[in-house]
């Protein structure tokens, strides 16, 4: 063959390797490299850290088995402190260095907003991020994956359901300023459009802010009655913390995001009454059932402490990568995931998710949420799964 001919031969067979080099990064013969990014150290490390133990959780059980089709997961995490800039870096790092298959259940909408073009560029699969941002499945993307309704679709069912239920007459939002925030008010708008009602008042904060003195005094004079909440942790403590002191009790809601035992073991007496949209049950361990008993004793055995709502997202969502690898076969590539995951139906766990279901155009596994109250200090699920 000639130096041409045998240039040519190569060139040629660089190019047909090229996809298939990139589908299996992260997959060796012996183990699957898993990629998260965290807030390890932010305003929502609470957060953090219980996803990440409850991935840690699920991937050390199916080590404990063999791995799938002989393959051990391997999960590198990484800390954003919350910060999208420093989620790029983070993800350069997994990606590039580590060789990450998928990302999984990375926190925060703004921080996987940045993020995505770093993974998309390597043919790297975003998988179920801990956000329920719309732009987690839109626009249709074949590497996005979600399981969380929609913070835009929680509000636009829960907002006018609750405000008819409470006779509510003025309708106002605290928010923090990003895309989160954004989307629950979004959600708030359009849910109310429907029932011939509109925000009375919006006031917003930008991410980090703990005084909600002036955003509080403003909602109370305008005589707000329900206040939609595009607040996370220390926000929604500081926000109707402040309202009590100054004798402002309107109805409360917020969203999924606020949805953590955090909430009443921080805030005290102060947050009975709140509302929250939510899916999968806070593990209360003395009203669990026998199987989330036994889940949660291992976990606390591992971590020395109590799971929470956000440790069953951890666990669940790597248990659904887990079903869609096996189900991909022994020669898993990014492709044959794929495949698998757009015939896949996951029927509800122990912690009691609604049924999820992808296709190549259905990249959202369910968008059903419901409500639930801190009464007494716990969170009570007071409705049914509403879409």
């Amino acid at each position: 063959m000639s130096p041409k001919h045998a240039s040519l031969a190569l060139a040629c067979a660089l190019a047909a390797a090229g996809p298939a080099a990139a589908q299996s990064q992260g997959v060796s013969k012996d183990q699957i490299t898993l990629g998260s990014i965290q807030d390890l150290s932010g305003p929502v490390a609470g957060f953090g850290k219980q996803v990440r133990n409850g991935m840690q959780l699920r991937v050390d059980e199916i080590n404990e088995q063999g791995g799938i089709h002989g393959r051990k997961i391997v999960l590198k995490v990484e800390d954003s402190g919350y910060d999208p800039k420093r989620a790029v870096l983070a993800a350069q790092k997994l990606v590039n260095q580590d060789k990450i298959f998928a990302m999984v259940g990375h926190i925060g909408t703004a921080q996987n907003i940045a993020t995505f073009p770093v993974l998309f560029d390597k043919n790297v699969i975003s998988f179920f991020p801990v956000t329920a941002a719309r732009e987690m499945y839109e626009p249709l993307h074949r590497l996005k994956y979600s399981f969380a309704a929609t913070y835009y679709d929680q509000m636009r069912v829960a907002v006018p359901k609750l405000a008819k239920e409470k006779g509510a007459k003025k309708i106002c939002t605290l928010y923090q300023d990003d895309e989160f925030g954004h989307e629950v008010v979004r959600g708030a708008e359009d849910g109310l459009k429907t029932a011939g009602l509109a925000l009375a008042e919006k006031t917003s904060f930008k991410r980090g802010a703990t005084d909600f003195s002036s955003q509080t005094a403003r909602m109370k004079a305008a005589g707000c009655d329900m206040v939609v909440l595009g607040t996370i942790i220390r926000e929604t403590i500081g926000a109707i913390g402040e309202a009590r002191k100054t004798g402002f009790s309107p109805t409360f809601l917020g969203s999924s995001a606020a949805y953590t035992d955090l909430i009443h073991k921080l805030g005290g007496k102060a947050m009975d009454g709140l509302y929250a949209t939510m899916t999968v049950q806070n593990p209360y361990l003395d009203e669990a059932s026998q199987p989330m008993r036994f889940w949660a004793n291992k976990y606390k055995t591992k971590f020395n402490e109590d799971p929470a709502v956000f440790s069953a997202y951890g666990y669940m969502l790597v248990d659904a990568f887990l079903k869609g690898a096996q189900k991909a076969g022994p020669s898993l590539t990014t492709d044959s995931f794929i495949k698998a995951m757009d015939s896949m139906t996951i029927e509800p766990d122990i912690f009691g998710g609604d049924t999820m279901s992808f296709s190549p155009t259905k990249r959202l596994g369910s968008n059903a949420s419901r409500l639930s109250q801190i009464q007494e200090g716990r969170w009570k699920v007071v409705s049914e799964y509403f879409k």
